[in-house]
């Protein structure tokens, strides 16, 4: 039975789409670890943390890397808070920024979080209560004022709101999962961690391919070239091509470029991107490499 979480109020994280837009907002658009320096300056270091705000619809968060941080600043200081993450995995570089959201800092906040239990059987609650405490960290993540629940889900369809929210399970290292919001007919898909096939082959599982199909915007890891990729084929990551190839097989409008590695600087992401964009081009996908602070507007259906 899909499951339904109904708003206490509505707050956006950026009002530049209008009234009748989905925005989606990139906060944290770096894979592994954050990195910083001129070379890296344009695309910016932080690591995964995409917002989204749909009309009338509660504020979501896909995953709560170290761009989470600056999310916050994008929220009213003052007044109640409720709002909603869609997290993948709980690898370091997806989970780091959670203490420092303020919004969750008032004792009024309440925050939801939607995520895969592990493969060991812990869920989430027990995941993040285990690591946002001492030694860890300063204080235990059940001090913070305020409340947080958690929801463990797998390949599962449930509502935030009037969203749509579909998870399914996709190819990583651990359980991770990928992401599909869709709001009226307009739908976001969000995979930043994918493993393609390690043989280099193009391949897609049902589940990922259930995600991306027809989606007027697809968020898509694209780590690795073709020669870092033989290295790291069992990293869990994909490249550039294989990101363009699944935008191309399940019909997307757009693709957004997405966790970029660390040892990647700005130019060199301009030339994936060049390369990207021109193959895009051939079969009707428009692809960008995503940037902090980037902000995608797309007209509710």
């Amino acid at each position: 039975m899909p499951i339904s979480f109904t708003p206490v109020c509505h707050l956006a994280f950026t009002s530049i789409g209008g009234d009748q837009n989905i925005d989606v907002t990139f906060f944290g658009v770096r894979g592994s670890t954050p990195c910083h320096g001129d070379d890296t300056r344009r695309y910016g270091g932080n690591t995964s943390c995409v917002g989204l705000s749909a009309p009338n619809q509660p504020p979501l968060v896909f995953d709560l890397g170290t761009g989470l941080r600056y999310c916050g600043d994008k929220i009213p200081a003052t007044g109640p808070f409720e709002g909603y993450c869609l997290l993948t995995h709980m690898h370091w570089d997806h989970v780091q920024g959670l203490p420092f959201f303020l919004p969750t800092l008032r004792d009024s906040a309440h925050f939801q979080i939607f995520g895969p239990v592990q493969e060991d059987g812990r869920t989430v609650q027990d995941v993040f209560e285990s690591i946002i405490k001492p030694p860890m960290f300063p204080v235990s993540l059940t001090s913070l004022p305020g409340t947080f629940v958690f929801h463990d889900v797998a390949n599962s369809d449930f509502h935030v709101g009037q969203l749509q929210v579909k998870s399914r399970l996709v190819p990583h290292v651990g359980n991770t999962l990928g992401f599909r919001v869709t709001h009226e007919s307009t739908s976001v898909a969000y995979l930043p961690d994918h493993q393609m096939p390690e043989d280099g082959s193009m391949g897609i599982t049902d589940g990922a391919r259930e995600l991306c199909e027809g989606a007027d915007l697809l968020i898509h890891d694209a780590q690795y070239t073709p020669e870092e990729f033989t290295t790291k084929s069992n990293w869990g990551h994909c490249t550039v091509d294989y990101a363009v190839w699944v935008a191309i097989e399940c019909g997307v409008k757009k693709l957004a470029l997405f966790h970029h590695d660390p040892t990647r600087s700005d130019d060199s992401v301009d030339e994936l991107l060049a390369a990207a964009k021109r193959r895009g081009e051939k079969h009707g996908v428009e692809v960008f490499a995503a940037a902090e602070n980037q902000v995608v507007s797309l007209p509710c259906a």
